[in-house]
């Protein structure tokens, strides 16, 4: 599968999708301060003329001259976060999981099945984490060399055969190799930085707002509650892009990495198992939407599995039967 669709392309593809990403954010982060400024505008400035019917079109270019002004403390404020993040981010994932660092000595037959994979490929060994809960899930983390990190469950390793766990930690390794990972953590970020800015104005802001501008202002003409309503659909479009950006990413990425584990295994029969056992029992609770987005496999879906993030463990497995060469036998428990 990897040869058929261009290994060197998709890494070049997951790269430029970075890049897209970190362009993106500005601009989407832009759209949410101009709602900002026409709600705050709307609410507090609501006696002149842009609010009493006389030219709404005012409000959207007064918005617009303060928006230059405002811009640069919400790019600073996003830029420091992105600073913590990038060093901080494995910590956070770690406590949001659960996740603890594990040595040779603690986990000797994992540490050991993960060592001789990345030996046999040249590649840096990555830390190796766990999670004592009887899900049976794994991902890896990481936005650069030094940085990666590879995490299973206890449930995980209790459940699988040697051969499926050495086929997870190739999957995940898999991730590695192609840059999944740094986009999947990149996008999560950014999109949390503007789900949580969008959040606060919606509960926030608008909580209280809508009942001054509705009440106090409507006997004043007004064309401040269509502002803020307007505002609210900007900020309602902001944060349905912050979610297409958590989940416009190709899901072709699992179906990869997947090809990437028989690669370096040579079994696709225990990858097939392996997915089989993880799918029966797959949801660590504590874990948000965000990091369950970068595990091996996820079963919620959304409306009609619009919002999937993971392709269904019966089309990955059809996938390895008919390019990897592997037999779907009877899910084993």
């Amino acid at each position: 599968m990897i040869k058929a669709v261009g290994l060197r392309t998709y890494i070049w593809n997951n790269n430029l999708k970075s890049i897209l990403l970190l362009a993106g954010f500005p601009l989407l982060l832009c759209l949410l301060l101009y709602a900002g400024i026409l709600i705050f505008g709307a609410v507090a400035g609501g006696s002149g003329p842009a609010y009493k019917g006389q030219a709404v079109g005012l409000a959207f270019g007064e918005a617009a001259r303060q928006l230059p002004v405002v811009l640069p403390f919400a790019l600073i404020g996003a830029g420091l976060w992105f600073i913590v993040a990038w060093f901080g981010h494995q910590a956070m994932i770690d406590s949001m999981t659960g996740a603890r660092k594990v040595s040779r000595s603690e986990e000797a037959e994992l540490y050991n099945l993960l060592e001789n994979l990345c030996i046999s490929r040249g590649i840096t060994m990555p830390d190796l984490r766990v999670i004592e809960t009887g899900a049976r899930n794994a991902y890896a983390s990481g936005l650069k060399q030094g940085q990666y990190s590879i995490t299973v469950t206890r449930g995980l390793m209790e459940t699988l055969e040697r051969d499926e766990i050495e086929a997870v930690l190739a999957h995940e390794l898999s991730h590695i190799r192609h840059n999944d990972v740094r986009l999947l953590v990149i996008s999560v970020i950014f999109a949390g930085i503007i789900s949580v800015v969008a959040e606060i104005m919606a509960r926030g802001l608008l909580h209280g707002s809508l009942n001054r501008v509705g009440g106090a202002r409507r006997g004043k003409g007004g064309n401040a509650i269509v502002i803020v309503l307007i505002g609210v659909a900007i900020v309602a479009v902001a944060y349905a892009l912050a979610v297409v950006i958590r989940f416009a990413l190709s899901r072709r990425r699992e179906f990869m990495a997947d090809a990437g584990a028989v690669e370096l295994t040579k079994n696709p029969d225990a990858m097939i198992r392996a997915l089989q056992k993880i799918s029966a029992d797959p949801k660590i609770e504590k874990a948000p939407r965000e990091v369950r987005e970068m595990f091996l496999y996820d079963h919620e879906t959304g409306f009609a599995g619009l919002f999937a993030t993971h392709p269904p463990i019966d089309k990955r497995i059809a996938a390895l039967v008919e390019y990897g060469g592997g037999r779907a036998g009877e899910a084993p428990v």
